[in-house]
């Protein structure tokens, strides 16, 4: 799959250690470094999931280390391994659309009406704007905000129904 407003930067290749670093072979025509802490988006299940660096190491001409915030083991990195990752082209995106920000107390649901959780609160982040919610088990979830995910907001009935790419809301654990 392409993105026009993103740039492939490599794909992961394996876990490193067990802290939930991954190493990636970055792409060829990908020359620059990226930003020492930012966002990147990895393609999972064909969407772009936004995922903060917390920490990054070049090892080599082509392998990239990276550590992402709030992934501090093997087992919640370990589905990420053959994922494409991509940068921000920085071009304009499109805005959430309007009242969405205000989604707070809101049962999120999957396609298949199984519960995710509620929404705690919207976090505004560059480039990605993600819903922080709170599991039936009491454990945070975060998950993108993106109108390609969305497939029915019903304010009156306090619920969101989405479209979420197979193990995104494992990989918080």
């Amino acid at each position: 799959m392409t993105y026009e407003k993103h740039i492939l930067i490599g794909r992961i290749k394996k876990i490193h250690g067990y802290q939930g670093s991954v190493t990636a072979t970055r792409n060829r025509s990908f020359t620059d470094d990226l930003p020492e802490e930012g966002w990147v988006f990895i393609e999972i299940d064909g969407k772009l999931v936004p995922f903060f660096i917390a920490g990054m190491e070049y090892s080599g001409a082509d392998l990239i280390r990276l550590k992402f915030d709030g992934y501090d083991s093997a087992e919640k990195v370990s589905g990420l391994t053959g994922c494409n990752i991509f940068l921000d082209s920085g071009r304009p995106e499109k805005r959430i659309p309007d009242g969405l920000e205000n989604l707070k107390g809101i049962k999120v649901l999957t396609r298949e009406k199984q519960s995710v959780g509620v929404i705690k609160e919207v976090i505004i982040g560059p480039g990605q704007w993600l819903l922080s919610i709170i599991s039936d088990d009491n454990k945070e979830i975060l998950i993108p905000l993106h109108e390609d995910l969305i497939i029915q907001l019903d304010q009156e009935k306090g619920i969101l129904i989405m479209d979420l790419p197979d193990g995104l809301t494992e990989v918080n654990f």
